[in-house]
C-alpha cells in the first residue's frame, strides 16, 4: 500500500537575511497542474520580488514521484535545488514549496543563498504538522435516519473522515476512507445495526491515515 509523509495544511515563514527577505510558502498538492496553477498565483501576487524559487515533489500513484525545482534567476543551484533536496531529506511528498525573495542589496553569495533558501523552507517547516496519507476514496452513502449513529461509530472503527452530512428524506454521509477499508463499509454493516441504501464513489484521493 503507497504510503507517504506530507503537511497537513499550507503553512509559511520569513527570515531576513542580511537585508534581503525570504518568505517561504509550503502548499499540500496532489497533482503537477495545482502546483503549477498556485506557482503563477505567487509570482503574480509577488510580482515585485526579485526572485520566486521553486520545488515539488508529487506522488504519481504508480510509485513514482515527480520533481520539480527552479531558481528563477538565482545562480544555478542556490535556490530550488536546495529546497528539493530539503523536502526529499524530510521524505515528504505532495508538497510544494516557493520562497519569494526581497532584494536588500547585499550580495550573499552562493553559500549564503543556499543557507538562506533552506533556513526560510525549515522555518515553514516547524509550523507544520506531519501526516500520513494513503490511496483512498471519497464516497457518498445514504442511510436511513435511525441508521446514522451506528454508521458513525463503525466509520471511526474504520478511521474513516466524515467530510459532510446531508439531511434529505435519507441521510447522506460523505466519507473519505481508505481504499483497503471501503468495501468493509458493505461487508460488515449488518453486524452493525444499519444498512447503507446507496452507495457512491465519487472519486479517489489521498486520504489521511
Amino acid at each position: 500500500m503507497l504510503q507517504f509523509k506530507t503537511i497537513k495544511q499550507d503553512v509559511s515563514a520569513e527570515i531576513v537575511e542580511k537585508k534581503s527577505k525570504f518568505i517561504a510558502h509550503i502548499f499540500y498538492v496532489e497533482t503537477i497542474e495545482e502546483a503549477e496553477s498556485i506557482i503563477k498565483e505567487i509570482k503574480e501576487k509577488y510580482k515585485d520580488a526579485r526572485h520566486n524559487c521553486f520545488a515539488y515533489a508529487i506522488e504519481t500513484g504508480d510509485g513514482g514521484i515527480a520533481v520539480k525545482y527552479n531558481d528563477d534567476g538565482e545562480p544555478q543551484g542556490t535556490a530550488g535545488s536546495p529546497i528539493l533536496k530539503l523536502i526529499l531529506g524530510r521524505e515528504l511528498s505532495n508538497v510544494l514549496v516557493i520562497v519569494t525573495r526581497y532584494f536588500g542589496g547585499i550580495l550573499l553569495g552562493t553559500g549564503g543563498l543556499v543557507r538562506a533558501y533552506t533556513g526560510a523552507t525549515e522555518k515553514a517547516l516547524e509550523n507544520a504538522q506531519i501526516i500520513q496519507k494513503s490511496i483512498g476514496y471519497k464516497i457518498k452513502l445514504q442511510i436511513e435516519y435511525s441508521h446514522l449513529e451506528p454508521l458513525k461509530y463503525y466509520l471511526e472503527k474504520l478511521n474513516a473522515k466524515i467530510i459532510k452530512i446531508d439531511y434529505f428524506e435519507k441521510v447522506e454521509v460523505i466519507v473519505e476512507i481508505l481504499k483497503e477499508n471501503s468495501k468493509k463499509i458493505l461487508d460488515k454493516n449488518e453486524n452493525y445495526n444499519f444498512k447503507i441504501e446507496k452507495y457512491d464513489l465519487l472519486e479517489e484521493k489521498f486520504v489521511e491515515i
